[in-house]
């Protein structure tokens, strides 16, 4: 049988499903823990690393993180094609986990530390090891997400290891949330120029090994062909007449960008607003760490409900209602005083169950857009929808980690003082009204996807009947 791979290549695939052993899947699943160490980091603690440890000013942290995802526009399609045309005897995919494992690693050490430049120097320092980071982690991620679809044709056995693979990614999350400033304040002895380095050094350190055991421990099965047919400006042609797919991008913008903001100014809300510090809270764990902690916990306990809101209500009716109950409890928090902290931890333990479901019913999403594009144009471009819609969520986090930067400047905020009023409000109206308002828009938008269930079955018997008469 021949079908489209993800990167526009034609591969001939037996219909005899190949089924993967745990240890394989479990395996694949360390990568999405090793990427989640370096993404969740980044994502929640960068901006924070740059303001109130490196000295930059956030607004020019916030144009930083916005300016250096231009790159990401080329390098993420560079990469796809650069990976797409790599042939060696450990595969197609898989030797990127080896061969940049080492260098991720180091970049990540880099981003978070914390040399004694001067204000030109330090600028210079971030802008390039950012970039650097950026550039390592979709030299690794890109051929790492693309590795699942040369694993096995199964499509049973697709979804099971897709599964392991958000298990794996929650995992890692966990990791840093649980684990990073209490590293960084044991590490540095109460110094975070210090503790942050060395925290991130061996968090890197760890990504690392797991990359490698992810090479040693996964096998590619399906053998691409080339294929003289494949046009990049004609499929990408075809991904902008693909209505789904334009809004599951614009979408994707608007999620990412809410998660963004909460996640940039999540330690300079309860630092600044709440008046958390390094004093352990609970155990060991400061009220920063106890709060993300039990967040990242209760996202995973709302995971286990995927199939259920799924199967209930179908994964277009499921997303836009749990994306807008999201928003609601986004937005409760701006009326939660100081000192009750105790409520933030419950409705934010809330917010994540209600939005445990929606990462895995969204790339589900993708999959039956990239089916919508085949049945309706002829064509399956499965990597260019994928690496197109990965963008889109990287800039929609630019967006939100920049407009923090640049209203917590605004509002005149200066790192390691107590704030005045007025800076407290811009805070609470950056974590709580900004982030809620484009989780609900999100919401709403989606009420243009209008590809149900009883649709989907349509294109899916359609599609089914091609490939048997292509087999014949």
């Amino acid at each position: 049988m021949t079908v489209w791979s993800p990167n526009l290549t034609t591969i001939h695939v037996s219909t005899k499903p190949t089924h993967l052993s745990i240890r394989e899947k479990v395996g694949y699943g360390l990568g999405d823990t090793a990427s989640n160490i370096f993404f969740f980091s980044v994502n929640v603690f960068i901006f924070y690393f740059y303001t109130d440890v490196f000295g930059l000013d956030p607004g020019t942290a916030g144009t930083l993180l916005l300016a250096t995802r231009l790159w990401d526009a080329i390098s993420d399609p560079l990469m796809g094609t650069i990976a797409d045309r790599t042939r060696t005897r450990f595969g197609v995919y898989r030797p990127y986990l080896l061969w940049m494992a080492l260098p991720a690693g180091i970049c990540g050490f880099l981003a978070f530390a914390n040399p004694d430049f001067g204000p030109n120097g330090k600028l210079i320092y971030a802008y390039v090891t950012y970039i650097l980071l950026m550039t390592a982690y979709t030299a690794i991620n890109v051929p790492y997400s693309a590795l699942m679809g040369v694993m096995t044709p199964s499509p049973e056995e697709r979804t099971s290891l897709s599964t392991f693979r958000f298990v794996g990614a929650f995992t890692g999350q966990l990791i840093i949330s649980l684990g990073f400033l209490p590293l960084v304040d044991l590490l540095g002895n109460g110094d975070q120029g210090v503790g942050f380095p060395k925290a991130m050094a061996i968090l890197a350190g760890l990504a690392t090994v797991m990359f490698i055991l992810t090479f040693l421990n996964t096998k590619e099965r399906i053998k691409p062909q080339s294929n003289k047919d494949a046009n990049f400006a004609r499929d990408f042609g075809f991904l902008l007449k693909n209505r789904p797919w334009v809004i599951m991008v614009a979408a994707a913008i608007l999620t990412l960008s809410s998660a963004a903001i909460r996640w940039t100014v999540t330690p300079h809300f309860y630092k600044y607003y709440v008046g958390a510090d390094t004093t352990p809270y609970w155990w060991f764990l400061d009220k920063t760490t106890f709060v993300m902690t039990t967040g990242t916990i209760a996202f995973i306990i709302g995971v286990s409900f995927t199939g259920m809101v799924s199967r209930a209500f179908g994964k277009r009716n499921a997303l836009i209602g749990l994306t807008i109950l999201n928003g609601l409890t986004v937005l409760a928090f701006f009326f939660i005083p100081a000192d009750a902290y105790g409520t933030m931890v419950l409705v934010n333990a809330l917010g994540n169950i209600i939005a445990g479901p929606t990462p895995a019913l969204v790339w589900a999403i993708y999959t039956d857009v990239a089916d919508y594009g085949e049945w309706k144009f002829g064509r399956r471009a499965t990597g260019l929808a994928f690496s197109a819609a990965m963008f889109a969520q990287k800039f929609g986090i630019s967006i939100g980690a920049s407009l923090c930067g640049w209203m917590l400047a605004y509002y005149g905020f200066v790192a390691d003082q107590a704030q005045n009023q007025e800076t407290l409000n811009g805070l609470r109206m950056i974590f709580c009204i900004l982030p809620g308002i484009l989780a609900i828009a999100n919401g709403v938008l989606l009420f243009w996807y209008k590809l149900d269930e009883d649709t989907l079955k349509t294109i899916v018997s359609d599609l089914q009947q091609r490939r048997e008469e292509e087999e014949s």
